[in-house]
């Protein structure tokens, strides 16, 4: 058997499926836990696995905007008990501040960045590690501009002051005054918060990510024994309502559950009797994509008393 007890309780979290169909799905992939998902979700058994399922790692991101400039860092602990620490927070807060001059989305850069006080981000990771005794990390960073408008930044249920586990920044581009592009800022960040698009538009999707929709679009529409040219209508079909699900400007707006963003966008400007363009966007999740071992601590007690 290619596969453990916890790798069933794994897939069965992860999609929903009963157990004798998550069982059935590892056997026929060897025990590849990413297969054994497209598998059951060709078979309808799952539906699409979100990033977000598979969180692991602690620590906390933090969000800062200056001007017409806005980054989001991620910072990574062992522990949740290190992400409430002072220290730790005043330097994920600290570093943040220091990515508003880093330039392109470079963490090497960002690590050898001045930070206030002296030294670099770097040299007080290091003692940071040191005095606190737990590993951290610098993860990740991207930066928003504008040439005129504003970048909203949004946590979401903040641990402190744009600090949280998941930090949004929204890139406005437009004439309009700072009052309304700050209030719909804040409404496209809370629904991009909830919503996880992947991409500004469809276009942006990750081409292999649509690949393996439409792989499992050709399986499902395959199984339905209707003729080639009407599977292939399923099959196209079927991408283009993953991408307009996953895409923000073609999403629905959260707030009222019928409006595309990129409406809700057009008609704010409307509003404001000017312009108004969705740039860009951040959402960076805590953990998001990083798979992290889960320890049995009684076999691991055992384990050293029997060594």
């Amino acid at each position: 058997m290619a596969y453990t007890a916890a790798d069933v309780k794994t897939l069965r979290e992860k999609t929903g499926a009963g157990m004798m169909d998550c069982k059935k799905a590892l056997t026929e992939t060897d025990g590849d836990m990413e297969a054994a998902v497209d598998f059951l979700r060709a078979k309808g058994l799952a539906a699409a696995a979100k990033k977000s399922s598979r969180t692991a790692a602690e620590g906390l991101v933090g969000v800062a905007v200056e001007g017409t400039r806005g980054v989001a860092v991620e910072v990574n602990s062992e522990t949740d008990f290190v992400a409430k620490n002072d220290q730790f927070q005043d330097f994920v807060r600290k570093t943040t501040e220091a990515a508003l001059g880093v330039d392109g989305d470079d963490v090497e850069a960002l690590k050898a960045a001045a930070y206030p006080g002296g030294g670099t981000v770097s040299d007080k990771l290091t003692d940071n590690v040191a005095t606190i005794g737990e590993n951290q990390q610098v993860r990740r960073m991207k930066t928003v501009t504008v040439d005129q408008g504003v970048v909203v930044p949004y946590v979401h249920n903040a641990a402190a002051p744009n600090l949280g586990k998941i930090g949004v920044l929204v890139a406005l581009e437009s004439e309009a005054s700072a009052d309304v592009l700050e209030s719909l800022g804040k409404q496209l960040a809370m629904h991009i918060a909830a919503a996880f698009p992947q991409a500004l538009t469809a276009e942006g999707l990750d081409a292999e990510v649509i690949e393996r929709e439409r792989s499992i679009a050709r399986e499902k529409a395959a199984e339905s024994g209707k003729p080639e040219n009407v599977q292939e209508k399923m099959v196209e079909g079927a991408v283009a309502k993953y991408a307009k699900e996953n895409a923000l400007l073609s999403q629905v707006f959260v707030m009222d559950n019928k409006t595309p963003i990129q409406q809700v966008v057009d008609q704010a400007g409307k509003d404001a009797g000017a312009k108004i363009v969705l740039k860009d966007y951040v959402r960076f999740q805590l953990g998001e994509g990083i798979e992290k071992e889960e320890s049995d601590f009684a076999a691991e007690v055992a384990a050293a008393v029997g060594g």
